[in-house]
């Protein structure tokens, strides 16, 4: 109680308190500004290699410029990810070194605790091993429009992790790297778009392909979607014979995300062309035959019962 009371401790517990700001104060606050600065300079390095470094896989592959770009963003969101966790490593082992803590019994027991985690930690250890070879085979990236153990959405973050999609409704589903099963990208290299026509059974199947190939034709001459059709409709002809239509199966090949506004386009012209040309778009329905032995129905009003 009396070192408390005693001017001379705090004398030197203020002395050593400004000797403390005047030393390591400042060279703390330098580390911390050349962080900032290292991991500034890293987006900034980053952002202006990805053009030189765009351009460079253009000339070396005949892939969509789209489908470069899709993969470079998830690559260089990898390795931004990977250099802020080794720069503020770094600048944690430098902050304990400057407090005086010796760092070497620190790394030497993260890596039996380390050891110890990933016996533990098999599934962390799957996912990351799943979501790099993800990565390296390209098999998704963040952009894309892919099914992801049967839940369907838009690729918003592709990790060593984890996967996000967001779906129509808006809901983000989380996928573990290690946990998915099976993975359906619709929108690598590019997209297709499949109809299933249906026409009446007493309509000419060969007028019908007429009026649809002549559609298709003037949707692929519209400035608005000449640059989303990659190639011109394939019609594969007639593919079923329904309840109530016979079915023609055609099919567009578009650029990756665009086959659903060609789709909805070029059903909407398609109607109005079977509309036009007097072509019937059936749907499911039932005519009862009476034979000839039987004979038609004999409905009574209750007028005429009554006169009976």
């Amino acid at each position: 109680m009396d070192q408390w009371l005693s001017p001379t401790f705090w004398q030197d517990i203020i002395s050593q308190t400004v000797a403390w700001i005047i030393t390591t104060l400042p060279s703390l606050l330098i580390i911390l500004i050349l962080a900032f600065i290292l991991l500034k300079v890293t987006n900034i390095f980053l952002h202006r290699m990805k053009p030189l470094m765009l351009k460079h896989m253009e000339s070396g592959t005949d892939l969509d410029t789209n489908e470069i770009e899709k993969r470079l963003d998830t690559l260089l969101g990898i390795l931004r990810s990977i250099i802020k966790i080794i720069v503020w490593l770094m600048i944690g082992m430098l902050f304990l070194r400057k407090i005086g803590i010796d760092i070497a019994p620190i790394i030497a027991g993260a890596g039996i605790i380390g050891l110890a985690v990933g016996f533990g930690a098999q599934e962390l250890v799957r996912d990351f091993i799943s979501g790099f070879f993800m990565l390296l085979e390209n098999q998704i990236r963040e952009g894309d429009v892919a099914i992801v153990n049967g839940t369907g959405g838009l690729v918003e973050h592709v990790g060593l992790r984890t996967i996000v999609l967001r779906d129509l409704s808006g809901v983000v589903h989380v996928f573990q790297n290690g946990k998915v099963n099976t993975l359906s990208n619709m929108t690598k290299k590019w997209s297709g778009m499949v109809f299933d026509i249906g026409v009446a059974y007493k309509e000419d199947t060969d007028q019908v392909v007429k009026v649809i190939r002549q559609v298709a034709e003037e949707l692929g001459a519209d400035p608005d979607f000449e640059n989303k059709i990659l190639e011109p409709i394939e019609i594969f002809g007639v593919d079923q014979f329904g309840d109530s239509a016979v079915i023609i199966k055609a099919g567009f090949k578009t650029k990756p995300i665009e086959q659903w506004g060609v789709g909805r386009e070029f059903r909407r012209r398609l109607k109005k062309a079977f509309d036009e040309q007097g072509i019937e778009i059936p749907f499911p329905h039932r005519t009862v035959y009476w034979g000839e032995e039987i004979k038609p129905l004999q409905l009574k009003t209750e007028a005429s019962s009554g006169k009976e």
